[in-house]
């Protein structure tokens, strides 16, 4: 059975611009065929600011949203965020889901394609891979930071990455591959001696 791989399109904004960047990711993915690749908008969830009584390390859901979302990040083996830059960080709504669950996010790999201006969203790419740390998972180090990314958007609302976008993603998913195969073992139940 392939592995599953969750390419989460972090941005909420009514007027977001970085749809076509997580279309072509999410395209590319498949492509690569290393995955079972999962496109899981961030805004289709809704999620208010944390609001579960128990921390998210008792797994003790309460709302329907947080159940939800934990429904839909659990089964996933690896994950690629697709994230903009917000005031040099990453955008609070991505922040707020990583933050709703925690065992879900255990033992599996990371990796961030950010968009933005002259930097790429690499700021947001490097707070949001410090909080993925935190919750014992592997941030792998191949970000893919998509500088001036309008400037690859055609009429026709397309993402059309240059070559250095396809080769950092491609490495990016080859790297996340590696990750999601030697990780998986330490997520299995382990027999009692």
């Amino acid at each position: 059975m392939a592995l599953k791989l969750n390419v989460i399109f972090c941005s909420t904004r009514p007027s977001r611009a970085g749809t076509p960047v997580a279309e072509w990711v999410d395209r590319f993915a498949r492509e690569q065929g290393a995955f079972e690749v999962e496109m899981v908008d961030l805004a289709a969830f809704d999620l208010p600011l944390f609001d579960e009584a128990a921390h998210p390390a008792q797994n003790r859901y309460e709302h329907a949203h947080t159940k939800r979302w934990s429904a839909s990040v659990a089964p996933a083996d690896a994950f690629v965020f697709v994230t903009p830059e917000y005031d040099y960080f990453a955008p609070a709504a991505v922040i707020n889901a990583i933050q709703c669950l925690y065992h879900e996010w255990t033992y599996k790999p990371a990796a961030v394609v950010s968009y933005g201006g002259v930097s790429g969203g690499l700021r947001s790419s490097q707070t949001l891979r410090g909080l993925l740390g935190n919750l014992n998972m592997m941030a792998i180090a191949q970000a893919v930071p998509v500088p001036f990314f309008t400037n690859f958007i055609g009429d026709d609302g397309v993402f059309n990455p240059n070559e250095q976008t396809v080769a950092g993603t491609t490495t990016m998913l080859k790297e996340l591959h590696k990750w999601a195969v030697a990780l998986k073992p330490m997520r299995e139940p382990q027999a009692s001696a």
